[in-house]
């Protein structure tokens, strides 16, 4: 579907107040804008219902229609595509959520409150700050939050096994790294 646009009228969408400041552009460009006046809002509210939140949505929206725009003498020519501005602005919304969800994990790790920093034994800090991340994540989710394998194993996406594994190690190296004689940690006889 090709949008054609006469590029001796102004198009419809553009305020009265500003029509003798805008420069005139060539037909694609005139072309793109008129998609992107009709369709960003839609796309945007698309991706609010993704993200719950108004800025993350607009921000994923605007990304997607900088893809349209690079690639619009492409795009354009596509039957539908109001259909591919928002196949790409869910994809992006999608990504962002698992950074996000991400982010929001990782934040717990960067600056524990100050309480619970202070109280710890500095040596067994450092020491957990020396393992491998997915380890760390496994220490704190399990020792900190007292969560169970199998709710850690669906925060790491693993298996409950693959949990323990995790644990197993991160106990070992522990053990090694705090010089205690064994590194079976609590089940130490």
């Amino acid at each position: 579907m090709s949008l054609v646009l006469d590029p001796a009228a102004p198009p419809a969408f553009e305020p009265r107040s500003t029509r003798a400041t805008i420069p005139r552009v060539d037909a694609d460009e005139a072309e793109f804008s008129w998609f992107f006046h009709e369709e960003f809002a839609a796309v945007a509210r698309t991706v609010y219902f993704v993200l719950h939140d108004r800025t993350s949505a607009e921000d994923v929206a605007q990304e997607a229609f900088t893809q349209v725009f690079v690639n619009w003498a492409k795009i354009s020519q596509y039957e539908r595509p109001d259909a591919w501005v928002r196949r790409v602005a869910i994809r992006l919304a999608v990504r962002y959520a698992r950074r996000e969800r991400m982010r929001a994990v990782l934040l717990r790790w960067v600056e524990p409150p100050r309480h619970e920093a202070d109280a710890s034994d500095p040596d067994l800090m450092h020491a957990i700050q020396a393992l491998p991340a997915q380890q760390r994540a496994a220490v704190a989710l399990h020792y900190f939050e007292d969560r169970p394998v199998a709710e850690i194993a669906g925060i790491l996406s693993c298996s409950p096994a693959t949990a323990k594994v995790h644990l197993f190690k991160a106990r070992r190296r522990l053990a090694k790294l705090l010089r205690e004689p064994n590194g079976e940690g609590d089940d130490a006889p």
